[in-house]
């Protein structure tokens, strides 16, 4: 579960930024955000957020820090009720990866209907900052979705994970 927390946060801190604009700050991250500990987040208070808006590792966004700090109350939430995050997340897909078979890049959504009801349904319980784009790419990332292309390598390696 602190895996996906820890994709979670990265996720929601790229929005509107580019990706490797955030894989250049994870460490950063890490150490500012107590190894990705969702407990410890959960109870971050103003001077905490004050004195991450002041750190150089991460991106300063007070929107985003303030929602990495209710995320992680809500993601506490979903564990207490589902017994996991992870349970949680699998549980709209069967418990099986959603396995694409783009063979172009131009073919790959930004968001799906799947992004879409998982992100509405997260929204609905606290979580701030996870659109239904940032919500397909942590799919993606998390594994949950493969869509890597029919002739990457990786296509068929990930299936069997």
């Amino acid at each position: 579960d602190r895996r996906l927390f820890e994709l979670l946060v990265l996720e929601s801190a790229q929005a509107g930024l580019s990706w490797i604009t955030i894989l250049r700050r994870r460490e950063g991250y890490r150490r500012a955000f107590d190894g990705f500990d969702p407990e410890r987040i959960a109870s971050y208070g103003p001077d905490r957020i004050s004195a991450l808006l002041c750190d150089t590792g991460i991106i300063r966004n007070r929107k985003k820090i303030e929602s990495a700090v209710s995320n992680a109350r809500a993601f506490l939430g979903i564990r207490e009720t589902f017994g996991s995050f992870s349970a949680y997340l699998w549980g709209f897909v069967d418990g099986k990866p959603v396995v694409n078979e783009w063979k172009e890049m131009t073919e790959v959504p930004a968001k799906t209907d799947l992004s879409e009801t998982i992100s509405r349904d997260m929204k609905s319980r606290g979580f701030s900052f996870f659109g239904p784009v940032a919500c397909y790419a942590f799919l993606q990332s998390a594994g949950v979705v493969n869509d890597h292309l029919v002739s990457c390598f990786r296509h068929r390696e990930v299936q069997f994970l």
